[in-house]
């Protein structure tokens, strides 16, 4: 590949160009750089690099005029073990040379999960440092009151994958969690079938996030409504950390045997997967996580999780930056952006 980019770089790029130098079809091409799902994370980061190296741009996102300096976003994600977070802080700074050429500068950085008054003061100190602010909300009157000090001096705030209520942020980019969460209880139920027991269980991040409260409400009413005869046995909070998931799925499992089914609506799916294969019940556990990950992936190919819900990182950051962009140019910041839409994926469509 690195003996065809420089011969490409010499003219404006197209599409074909970028598929033949990243060893992908065009179709795949067109999906990365319009933002759409059903490419592997490592297929898309490859497309954007390419992309990126020959100075190709959508052209849905033309050059904005020249301005004094860059837009400086800051993107706050919760730090930890969640792997399909890390994939999109990944892609954020990987793509420097993408951002760049729109005019911005995106920097990731990652704050101490499920503490309100850290992600608090982070966003006090790098909004003031930035020219808009991207995170992940936590439901909290301090966070609340960080993100209207920031309106308050004219820097606005994103809320991404986890929205915050009463609170003068610019806009939310993510999918409706409620209908995730519905959609989860589906899912189960009708993978439930004709099962000896009807107990199920739901793990969650942290319900500080309400994009986690949610999906639950979602869950439990749609399983309470549609299917009456399975019983959900309670739930639990994981943090998103597989360790702490895997624990918390042991024991569940040690108290109920005969358990038939678990929704993972956060993330740390590969310890939830531990806990069951180890568990070596007599009947298959159907399982049904969030968040397309090489590890989720290979739950899935190896028939430990059922279904997952995932949203691609490539179509939030591009609403974020989108919104930004709007908001530069004197525009309805929700112009032009299209809602983030979740997709199933099961073993047999994988990306």
């Amino acid at each position: 590949m690195t003996d065809v980019l420089p011969r490409l770089a010499v003219a404006r790029a197209r599409i074909p160009d970028i598929a033949q130098s990243a060893g992908v079809s065009t179709a795949t091409v067109d999906r990365v750089l319009n933002g759409r799902g059903g490419v592997r994370a490592q297929t898309a980061q490859r497309v954007m690099q390419v992309a990126a190296q020959l100075g190709y741009l959508p052209a849905q996102a033309p050059l904005s005029p020249p301005s004094a300096r860059p837009l400086r976003i800051a993107f706050l994600l919760p730090a930890g073990t969640n792997r399909y977070l890390r994939m999109l802080g990944d892609y954020i700074d990987f793509a420097q040379d993408q951002w760049a050429a729109l005019d911005m500068k995106c920097r990731t950085h990652y704050v101490e999960s499920f503490n309100p008054n850290e992600l608090a003061a982070r966003l006090l100190h790098y909004g003031q440092r930035s020219d808009g602010v991207v995170f992940m909300a936590l439901e909290h009157p301090v966070v609340r009151d960080a993100v209207n000090t920031l309106a308050d001096q004219g820097v606005p705030a994103i809320t991404l994958i986890s929205d915050l209520s009463n609170a003068r942020r610019l806009a939310y980019v993510g999918i409706d969690n409620r209908a995730a969460g519905r959609t989860a209880g589906l899912l189960l139920g009708r993978f439930m079938g004709p099962r000896p027991s009807g107990k199920i269980a739901m793990l969650a991040g942290s319900l500080n996030y309400r994009g986690h409260e949610e999906r639950e409400i979602g869950f439990l009413h749609l399983i309470e409504s549609t299917f009456p005869q399975l019983r959900v046995i309670g739930l639990r909070e994981g943090q998103d950390d597989s360790e702490r998931n895997y624990m918390q799925t042991r024991k569940l499992l040690e108290q109920h045997p005969d358990l038939a089914g678990i929704y993972n609506s956060g993330g740390g799916s590969d310890g939830v997967a531990r806990a069951i294969v180890e568990a070596k019940a007599d009947q298959k556990i159907l399982f049904i996580g969030h968040g397309l990950t090489p590890d989720t992936r290979a739950l899935l190919i190896d028939g430990t999780m059922d279904a997952l819900i995932t949203q691609t990182p490539q179509s939030m950051v591009a609403n974020c930056l989108k919104i930004f962009r709007n908001v530069r140019d004197q525009r309805s910041p929700l112009d032009g952006v299209k809602p983030i839409q979740f997709s199933i994926v099961l073993r047999e469509n994988l990306p």
